[in-house]
């Protein structure tokens, strides 16, 4: 789990119907998908899964306000979510952010199971990457496929220079993140993350285009 600035970008991700109901899916249909292999893919975080996308921040804005101060300390409601999915819909138009689901094969459709999305600053040609996944697919490597074909597209066809990383000190999973894709660690704001019971200090990490190339060529 990564990035402090979710609050405008909420997720989604797969649970089972143990947790939700039976009535409940997080399966969705989707007209353009982005492979991570043959097991699973980057769909658009539109409007177009607004109802799964809900599901799943039902059972899990709790567990997700841990890690994102701010964004989740009420339960998520079908009006906000959708306006959520609006705007964020709305600035991938703008070019000001990439919002994207991660997923899994279900069968013809696709299981929600995660969060991947870079916000850009066009002008400075830079970008922070923030992502996350449900606790019961971690391990499969799918947050770092995920993340490595944003980082292909923002220093390919988006011409980005720098990609920021920012997470909590105590965050493992999304720092061991940032240092397998080749991220340097720049510093660490102290204090910085305000949650409602105590503040943590965040660390920065940083990407530059020609580090990247030269990893992946």
């Amino acid at each position: 789990m990564s990035s402090k600035r979710a609050s405008g970008i909420k997720p989604a991700f797969w649970v089972t119907v143990t947790n939700l109901g039976a009535h409940v899916s997080t399966v969705t249909a989707a007209l353009f998908t982005w492979p991570l292999g043959d097991d699973a893919a980057l769909i658009p975080r539109t409007v177009a899964i607004a109802e799964a996308y809900q599901a799943l921040l039902e059972v899990n804005y709790e567990r997700l306000a841990h890690w994102f101060p701010g964004a989740f300390d009420k339960p998520p409601t079908p009006e906000g979510t959708h306006a959520e999915l609006e705007r964020s819909g709305q600035a991938w138009l703008e070019g000001s952010q990439l919002p994207l689901a991660i997923t899994v094969k279900a069968e013809d459709r696709w299981r929600l199971v995660g969060w991947v999305n870079l916000l850009i600053d066009g002008p400075a040609r830079s970008a922070e990457v923030g992502y996350w996944l449900d606790a019961g697919f971690e391990g499969r490597g799918l947050v770092t496929r995920a993340v490595t074909a944003v980082l292909d597209h923002a220093f390919g066809p988006l011409g980005l220079h720098r990609v920021e990383l920012q997470t909590t000190t105590n965050n493992k999973r999304s720092r061991s993140v940032a240092q397998r894709l080749g991220f340097t660690q720049e510093g660490v704001l102290r204090e910085a993350a305000a949650f409602p019971d105590e503040r943590r200090d965040d660390v920065v990490y940083g990407l530059l285009a020609r580090e990247w190339h030269k990893a992946t060529n």
